[in-house]
């Protein structure tokens, strides 16, 4: 068997993720991405520092399309989605890495609870014995 190349990895574990651990490397991805930002703002790198806020909020764009309004639940989430895009805009605009940490804390704590779900819904499907 050949040696599979990291993008090809990725681009396995992309391919056979669950919607679930889908979600969570858009939330792993948009954290790297703001970290990514926060090293290039103190090299005063701002062209990489551009390049990467707007990748994170790329990715914060497609979480917000994808997210159902069903409760007030999922509307505190959209509220949050956007104050966390208007963090990334004023660190973009004013290089104010508070704002990026502003963003990144509110995507943390999005992905460690999305993570917990996952592990509920893994536990819950061994517990039963369905397979999806």
């Amino acid at each position: 068997m050949g040696t599979q190349t990291h993008a090809e990895y990725q681009q396995n574990a992309f391919q056979t993720a669950s919607p679930g651990e889908l979600t969570l490397m858009l939330y792993n991805g948009c954290l790297k991405f703001i970290r990514l930002s926060a090293n290039a703002m103190e090299k005063k790198d701002y062209e990489a520092k551009n390049i990467n806020i707007t990748k994170a909020q790329k990715i914060i764009r497609e979480l917000m399309v994808t997210l159902r309004i069903e409760n007030e639940t999922t509307q505190h989430m959209m509220q949050l989605y956007d104050f966390s895009l208007d963090a990334l805009v004023r660190a973009n605009i004013n290089n104010d890495a508070n704002a990026l940490e502003e963003a990144a804390s509110i995507i943390t704590e999005f992905r460690d609870t999305w993570k917990e779900v996952i592990k509920i819904d893994r536990k819950q499907r061994h517990a039963s014995g369905v397979n999806r």
